[in-house]
């Protein structure tokens, strides 16, 4: 199943997104609202696209983005871009009006795809169905150090210019290599322009978490669409325990615990991924 790479501009902000079409014939008689996958930090869309094409064959549109500031998107100065969690927030629904989409199932994971819940709480009827996989979304969460670092002035600044950065986040978090074929994909950004490193040393140093987890955690015993959490139980970062407590605080979900998994699921593990969440998208609700 062909992944598509497109752009679009919205609001002077140029979106760089992937997107993985049904074939008519894989499409149920009622279409089914679309997938939207949020990657976390210091990745890009390109994470989703093991998944994309499973969903795809299942008669699901997948769409996922890459962040303001990351991948191929635009990486604006932060006069025009705050790149606060409200900033991601209003991009990220100029983006889903963009593309004239009312409804749809959202897929998040990792740092900074935390802010889709923050959308998700905020426009709840616009959300179908929503999964969570190695996210924070608890108070409990705490920014770890590999990703901390890089919003610490000088220090920061420096590490962020240097694209071995992905190499260690992204190994650190997921306990695993990540293939050099991968690996070129996450790196290219920061060895075509400063521009990224900037964007990222901004976003790790905005991110209000402690604020952002706040929120979170205050609207999710309200929260009333089904919801799958998708949790690598060997993630350095985010404890199990961070996401049995989530699960009690949602009425309508369910907990999917990846033995051996890190904080990364999709990377590795797409395959438990897609075998999880597909059962759960096409679940009939009583």
């Amino acid at each position: 199943m062909a992944i598509e790479e497109k752009y679009i501009e919205v609001k002077g902000l140029k979106w760089f997104y992937r997107e993985a079409q049904p074939q008519s014939s894989n499409r149920n008689q009622t279409e089914q609202p679309p997938v939207l996958l949020l990657h976390g930090l210091p990745a890009q869309s390109y994470t989703w696209t093991e998944v994309m094409p499973d969903l795809a064959e299942r008669g699901y549109r997948a769409i996922a983005p890459d962040w303001i500031g990351s991948g191929l998107s635009a990486k604006p100065d932060t006069r025009d871009f705050p790149y606060t969690p409200d900033a991601f927030i209003d991009a990220l629904g100029s983006f889903i009006a963009a593309l004239e989409i009312e409804k749809f199932h959202l897929v998040i994971q990792g740092f900074l795809a935390s802010v889709g819940v923050q959308y998700a709480l905020r426009h709840p009827e616009q959300i179908a169905r929503l999964a969570i996989l190695n996210a924070p979304v608890t108070t409990d969460a705490r920014l770890p150090w590999p990703i901390q670092q890089l919003g610490i002035p000088l220090v920061g600044e420096m590490m962020t210019q240097d694209p071995l950065l992905v190499d260690r986040t992204l190994e650190k978090g997921s306990g695993f290599a990540i293939s050099d074929q991968d690996l070129d994909i996450y790196r290219r950004p920061f060895l075509n322009s400063s521009a990224a490193g900037r964007a990222l040393f901004t976003t790790v140093r905005r991110l209000q978490l402690k604020t952002a987890m706040a929120e979170i955690e205050a609207g999710f015993p309200s929260w009333q669409q089904p919801t799958l959490i998708i949790w690598g139980q060997a993630d350095p970062w985010l404890d199990f325990s961070q996401a049995e407590n989530l699960a009690k605080f949602i009425p309508n979900s369910q907990l999917v615990p990846l033995e051996g998994v890190g904080h990364y699921p999709q990377e590795h593990w797409s395959q438990k991924v897609s075998d999880a969440l597909l059962p759960f998208l096409r679940r009939q609700e009583v």
